[in-house]
């Protein structure tokens, strides 16, 4: 469920050629087990709306086909049995054929999920306003040729490269419409720029009480994307669950690898849905403080680390031995399947 009172959800893009139904297949796993909740796909031509199918059946999470200007491809993979379309209803230009998927994604109950970049506005639509502006209202423009056709089932997407004014644009259509908004930057960029413009952006909305499911754009290996998403959604205490890794920037005084283990660590947590907070720390500064409010938590000393569970100091463990010690805790903690309240304590 998108929308309404749902849980804000966490999606993805596959970036294989769907065509190759096997690496498509694989990567849609990666993503689930990461926690990637729905899945969307490129589909450029008949041979990829033909591979949906088998797709579909060996997809964990919802699969949205991502449509541009050939209705058939729609209805293709509409009959391939996708949950969703991802589509502009401007770059079908005949309405004849808009009503053809339709009348299929009614049929069926597929939502469709109107979308809007501002890089793809046409050049002579409502020159003389904002891009905002006009992102706004070619969305309206687009929702009311789908209501018109009795239509309902509406996500909206409305991006832009540009922080501002994908905020902006929301602001002018929020209160104009019931519908769902999938939020997002898009072409955002590498993982680093790309990351902190996706947190801005997204962050900023879903604080404004805009937004019912995300997409972090990364030109970079989706789980990266996935991963971000999380962690938006964790920050701002909108998502239930999975881990969080509190580690220090490091300095002169570290006594430990924080870098090293922190990354490892966040390979090892991937897609783990149990709450847990984990401290890694260089030193005895803050240290002793982060893993006394963690769940499970290392601080650097001369040759040892100090290892913490539940918020008390359990024993000191060789520097060499710092990572599989954490891991032996955490393990214990999932096997259990309860967090100690450490967190709760805070």
């Amino acid at each position: 469920m998108v929308g309404g009172n749902a849980p804000i959800s966490v999606q993805s893009m596959t970036k294989t050629d769907t065509r190759d139904i096997k690496a498509t297949v694989e990567q849609i796993g990666q993503m689930a087990r990461a926690g990637c909740q729905i899945v969307r796909a490129a589909v450029p031509d008949m041979e990829a709306a033909a591979a949906l199918a088998a797709i579909r059946a060996r997809t964990p999470v919802p699969l949205v086909a991502d449509i541009h200007f050939d209705h058939r491809l729609a209805i293709a993979a509409i009959n391939a049995g996708v949950d969703g379309l991802r589509l502009n209803p401007g770059n079908i230009s005949r309405r004849e054929h808009l009503e053809k998927v339709v009348s299929s994604a009614r049929e069926r109950q597929i939502p469709i999920r109107v979308g809007v970049n501002a890089g793809s506005l046409p050049a002579d639509y409502r020159a003389d306003e904002s891009v905002p502006q006009r992102m706004a209202a070619l969305a309206e423009e687009h929702i009311r040729l789908l209501e018109s056709m009795d239509f309902g089932l509406i996500k909206v997407s409305l991006k832009a490269f540009d922080v501002l004014t994908t905020v902006q644009a929301h602001e002018i259509i929020a209160d104009r419409i019931p519908y769902p908004f999938h939020l997002g930057i898009t072409e955002a960029g590498p993982p680093a720029t790309g990351t902190v413009r996706s947190a801005l952006g997204i962050g900023i909305l879903l604080h404004m009480g805009i937004g019912d499911t995300i997409r972090v754009s990364l030109s970079g290996d989706p789980l990266l994307e996935v991963d971000a998403g999380r962690e938006i959604l964790r920050a701002l205490d909108l998502m239930q669950g999975g881990p969080s890794i509190i580690s220090c920037p490091t300095c002169g005084r570290a006594m430990l690898d924080v870098v090293g283990i922190s990354s490892r660590l966040s390979e090892y947590l991937r897609g783990v849905d149990m709450a847990l907070r984990v401290a890694v720390m260089g030193c005895a500064v803050n240290g002793p403080g982060e893993c006394k409010a963690a769940d499970v938590g290392i601080a650097g000393g001369v040759d040892k680390v100090a290892l913490y569970r539940g918020g008390a100091f359990l024993r000191a463990v060789p520097t060499e031995q710092a990572f599989a010690a954490l891991i032996q805790e955490i393990s214990a903690l999932i096997a259990t399947g309860s967090s100690e309240e450490a967190t709760s304590k805070r």
